[in-house]
């Protein structure tokens, strides 16, 4: 029983960390300061799932709901583990191999998945895992990693993804400033295309 205890205290801390993680990169994107003591005193502890009622017909295919959902909590802790802990990403994916492409709405339709946790926080190693795994890679980890070509290829077809976001807000040109050196030639590509005043990234050193 002590050992459960225990268990549950670590998770519940680990959460806390990572919607504070995500409350400051969210604020960080898009200008703000961190949220005040007092702000994240009143916000709510847990997941709330606004109000909805259909005003029009509802879709005429009903999906087969044969298998029961992969549990929300631990769909949540994979993907705050995935922003900086390998070893438990490898550990949590071994166990439920479909959390590899959950996605988690931290509100507002602010979803992010492991991979895109692990990309903003330029998480190398855990991007590189995952990719192994089968996750579906996309814009903004091959900015990460300095993936030039399929960078230029994405930007080429489609001159609007400059201005995508990814979880949180975080830009084409933040992913790039994550990536270091690697992905240098990336950011000079985009600032060519689009030049942003780049702000320091406090978790980088």
């Amino acid at each position: 029983m002590q050992q459960t205890h225990s268990t549950r205290r670590n998770a519940i801390r680990t959460l806390a960390s990572g919607l504070i993680v995500g409350a400051t990169a969210h604020s960080l994107a898009h200008g703000q300061d961190t949220p005040s003591a007092e702000a994240k005193e009143q916000q709510p502890k847990g997941p709330l799932e606004a109000e909805f009622e259909r005003d029009y017909e509802p879709p005429s295919f009903k999906p087969s709901w044969s298998k029961p959902q992969v549990n929300r909590a631990l769909a949540a802790d994979f993907v705050i583990y995935a922003h900086s802990d390998l070893d438990m990403t490898r550990k949590l994916l071994d166990r439920e191999p479909g959390l590899l492409n959950a996605a988690v709405d931290w509100g507002g339709g602010d979803y992010e998945t492991a991979l895109g946790g692990a990309s903003h926080m330029g998480k190398v190693e855990i991007v590189n895992f995952l990719l192994e795994r089968g996750s579906r890679p996309d814009l903004f980890c091959m900015t990460m990693l300095g993936k030039l070509d399929a960078v230029k290829a994405m930007l080429e077809a489609q001159p609007n993804l400059i201005d995508a976001k990814g979880p949180h807000g975080f830009s084409l040109h933040f992913h790039a400033q994550v990536g270091g050196e690697t992905s240098k030639p990336v950011l000079d590509y985009l600032q060519s295309i689009k030049e942003l005043k780049l702000r320091p990234i406090p978790w980088l050193k």
